[in-house]
This record gives structure tokens, sequence and C-alpha cells, in this order.
């Protein structure tokens, strides 16, 4: 499948852009673990530092299915995806833009082994527990923000925490 040309370099100065990540879980031997890529360090916005896959939804787009194409071209893996949990908002400096996410919970439907890094997105992977959060935060990502506190969510939710407003 071929990349659609629309990153998080693309100038968009004054424009909302709607994104879809997924918190893909897996149970490691009864551990729950989150899939986290590290974004290339070539990229210009957020260079080296680990997040939730997804990205930009084309306009018209359906956000599942935009989600389901990002995470096909990022990983070449196909996912099954579940109830959205989190929104949060940003802006990005490098596009001029401010960025609605919509986070859903995900799980991979083919083997894990199969997950091939596409390296103009991302460096590396990783799968991190919730007591090992502290390894994918950085100086751009810590306890205040706020696709951590989503993350932090997700893993609540998965307890069967209830929410709390």
């Amino acid at each position: 499948m071929t990349k659609t040309v629309h990153d998080s370099e693309t100038i968009a100065t004054g424009r909302q852009v709607f994104t879809a990540c997924a918190f893909i879980h897996h149970d490691f031997d009864g551990v729950t673990k989150l899939f986290a890529p590290k974004r290339a360090a070539s990229k210009k916005f957020l260079p080296n530092v680990y997040e939730l896959p997804g990205g930009h939804i084309d306009f018209g787009e359906d956000m599942v299915a935009g989600l389901k194409r990002e995470i096909q071209e990022e990983f070449g893996m196909s996912i099954h995806v579940g109830d959205p949990f989190a929104v949060f908002t940003y802006t990005n400096p490098v596009k001029g833009s401010h960025s609605i996410e919509v986070v859903y919970f995900a799980e991979f439907e083919a083997a894990l082994e199969q997950i091939k890094l596409n390296p103009e997105d991302h460096a590396t992977f990783g799968w991190f527990a919730e007591t090992e959060l502290a390894q994918i935060m950085s100086a751009n990502k810590n306890v205040d923000d706020d696709e951590i506190k989503a993350i932090k969510k997700g893993f609540a939710l998965l307890r069967g925490e209830p929410l709390r407003f």
C-alpha cells in the first residue's frame, strides 16, 4: 500500500487536523502491554519520541477506516478497532495546525512477529506494561502530557476501573 502524503510536516497553517490513534494492547503471560513505536530521528515534529500509533484522517474519511489505513501503511499490519476512550488536542508548530486526536482501543490481527516498521516513520518499537511507562517518557512527553494521560486512562479502563470526571 502506498503511503498517503499527509504527515506531521505538511503545512496546514490555521487548520484543524483530525488524528486517530490506537492503544494497541496485548496480553503477555498475564501482563497487558502497550505497543509504542518510536518516531524516526528524521522527523521534524517530535523526533525520537515514543507515541501511540496512528495518523491524520483524510477529508471525508471515516475515523476508524483512517486509523486502519495508517496502521497498515506504517506497520504492515491490520487491527481490530474497539471503542474510542480519549480525546485531546494539541498544536503542531511544524505544520502550524491544531490537532484533535481520538484514541481507540485496538489489537493486531496477525502474529506480532509480522510487524514491519516503515523507517520513514519509526525507528523502533516496544511493548510496555503500565509500570514501564517511564521508559516511553521524554522531555517532550512527560506525566503532564495528554497522550500519557490517555495511555494511563486506557490501562485503567482495561483493568475495569470506573471513569472519574
